[in-house]
């Protein structure tokens, strides 16, 4: 397994890039898991980032750990599924805002909002009961130079959660290239 890193050491935006603002609700997309959209919330109270799995299956390949897992990217749309892969880079455990301690697998991905992308540390654990699949931490939204307007929402637009109502039935569940 990778040694744990730290998403602040060399966050995206230069000294050229102004911050974005954002709401406290936006949709964002994850090209690496070919995740085309996804609502999140920009929860300042999260150290760390967290995504929603309702499967996981972990494998080696060339000495490296992966994992597979799947998700329904739209809350309440069971019938919609997406199939990632991505290397493990820790096991972390974390407590999440009740208290309970779990320990989550963590990965790497880059996150894109508008037109900015940039690289994010993602723990995975079911939110299948939760309101939003991805919770952005604020070492992520540190990490894009994102500052949170608590009282706005879809800044960003909402054109990418139309993504998945383009057919009655969604995208379909996407495999992973091998």
């Amino acid at each position: 397994m990778a040694k744990k890193t730290n998403a602040l050491a060399e966050p995206y935006p230069g000294p050229a890039d102004p911050p974005i603002h954002v709401g406290w609700r936006e949709w964002v997309a994850f090209p690496d898991l070919r995740l085309p959209a996804i609502k999140a919330k920009m929860d300042s109270g999260a150290r760390t980032s967290a995504l929603h799995t309702f499967k996981l299956h972990t494998y080696e390949t060339a000495g490296h750990l992966k994992i597979k897992f799947w998700l329904h990217p739209l809350q309440c749309r069971t019938d919609i599924t997406r199939v990632c892969t991505a290397d493990v880079v820790d096991s972390r455990t974390v407590s999440d805002s009740g208290g309970h301690r779990e320990q989550r697998f963590v990965i790497r991905s880059s996150v894109r909002f508008m037109d900015r992308a940039w690289p994010i540390e993602i723990t995975l654990t079911n939110r299948e009961d939760m309101l939003f699949r991805l919770l952005l931490g604020r070492t992520a939204m540190a990490a894009g130079g994102l500052i949170v307007d608590p009282g706005k929402s879809f800044i960003g637009g909402r054109a990418l959660r139309r993504v998945y109502l383009q057919s009655s039935q969604g995208l379909p569940a996407v495999e992973p290239p091998s």
